[in-house]
């Protein structure tokens, strides 16, 4: 199995582990996991995001104490599509907030003769106070990477 997903993974936070452990549930020990990585020019508000080499070797770090064995590739992102309009592959792994791209990478896969991508949600992880987790509500000290209220 061929797995895609992406992100900018300012933070690795619950919501994150819990899609890149779906993807490599999802790709097997057989398959191979790609990880879209926002750029630069894809964040809307750089100045308060870490930068992209901290953000990858995060990711890094966070996989290899996980999924050492693994196959996987990080490449930069710069558009919501990378390389999954043009390449093969069998799974997206999205979440509520995502899956829309999901479908637009679907309809551009369709437009250029590749078969669709089946299309994973996973649930939206909720911090204490029952809101979303998400690396901006980190960023804005209201939680912890583990959803607790600081």
């Amino acid at each position: 199995m061929k797995v895609c997903i992406g992100g900018t993974f300012d933070f690795i936070h619950k919501g994150h582990k819990l899609l890149i452990d779906t993807a490599f549930k999802k790709a097997g020990s057989k398959g191979f996991v790609f990880i879209g990585l926002a750029y630069d020019e894809l964040i809307k508000d750089k100045d308060n995001i870490k930068d992209y080499e901290d953000r990858k070797k995060n990711l890094i770090d966070f996989i290899k104490s996980r999924f050492l064995k693994s196959k996987y590739e990080i490449k930069e992102l710069v558009d919501i599509f990378g390389p999954t309009i043009n390449d093969d592959f069998d799974i997206i792994i999205v979440s509520k907030e995502t899956k829309k791209n999901a479908e637009i990478i679907n309809r551009k896969r369709v437009e250029n003769s590749l078969k669709p991508l089946k299309i994973v949600e996973i649930p939206m992880i909720l911090a204490d106070d029952g809101k979303p987790i998400s690396s901006t509500r980190i960023r804005n000290g209201e939680i912890d990477i583990n959803g607790r209220i600081l």
